[in-house]
């Protein structure tokens, strides 16, 4: 009998984070999920398939989701520590689950990303904005789902951006990219960050963790990450390295 759970992921407090659904016990074929997913409206849902997760957007099927793993990293531990390991259904990525203090953490891998060229223009093409200045040189890195990061100078600015979402979805898909992170440093040492990776703007992801995991494999040490306060659903994410691997957690609670 299939079974469909809801739980809010990343929320800085109880009640809050981002949507996912953790599907057990289904049996259909990869097109009824994404019509699934689509009806759902949900951000993310995940298929658990003995150990394997399936991830699905409403308009996609992804390789990596970070958001929708803790979630279903809450249903199979429930009150275990772990870890315990499953893999991506698409690219066979091993994941390593496990939870303390409340918090669930994935464990993996850092991953080769694409080498692409960055023409000087593309930045400002995709992010909409001719003037902007980044704060850094643009960089691809991946834990499992690329990202082109792109750090913004301040929040202010971050908050301003109206991206060229075709443009992206159509840059991305040409190079083997899932889409922008634009993300800025705050004042209290943490950062902030958006993700422009669907073409509805309604869609906005309120916490992106294989982001996070990228930016830490980026910058080479532990992040705090905000993000989604821009959406009415304020997130925390966090992240660690044990040797070659990147823990991404945050809070995962069932709706």
């Amino acid at each position: 009998m299939t079974e469909v759970i809801e739980l809010k992921c990343f929320g800085t407090r109880a009640g809050e984070g981002n949507s996912a659904l953790v599907i057990l016990g289904d049996e259909s074929d990869e097109a009824a999920r994404l019509a699934f997913a689509k009806a759902s409206n949900k951000p993310a849902c995940v298929f658990v398939d003995a150990d394997t997760l399936d991830y699905y957007y409403p308009h996609m099927r992804s390789p990596l989701c970070l958001h929708a793993t803790l979630a279903a990293g809450k249903v199979l531990l429930g009150e275990q520590t772990g870890p315990i390991t499953m893999c991506t259904a698409l690219k066979g990525q091993e994941l390593h689950l496990s939870q303390r203090d409340g918090i669930i953490y994935a464990s993996l891998r850092r991953q080769q990303a694409p080498t692409v060229a960055i023409s000087a223009d593309l930045p400002a093409r995709l992010l909409g904005q001719e003037s902007i200045r980044l704060a850094s040189p643009p960089a691809i890195a991946s834990v499992g789902s690329a990202k082109l990061l792109l750090e913004a100078p301040d929040a202010a600015a971050l908050h301003a951006l109206q991206p060229d979402l075709e443009a992206i979805a159509a840059w991305g898909k040409a190079h083997g990219v899932s889409g922008v992170y634009a993300w800025c440093r705050r004042p209290d040492g943490a950062l902030e960050g958006r993700n422009f990776n669907h073409l509805d703007p309604k869609l906005e992801d309120a916490a992106t963790g294989v982001a996070a995991g990228a930016l830490t494999v980026l910058l080479g040490h532990p992040v705090t990450l905000y993000q989604g306060a821009n959406m009415g659903q304020p997130c925390l994410l966090r992240t660690a390295i044990d040797g070659e691997a990147i823990l991404v957690g945050g809070a995962a609670e069932m709706v």
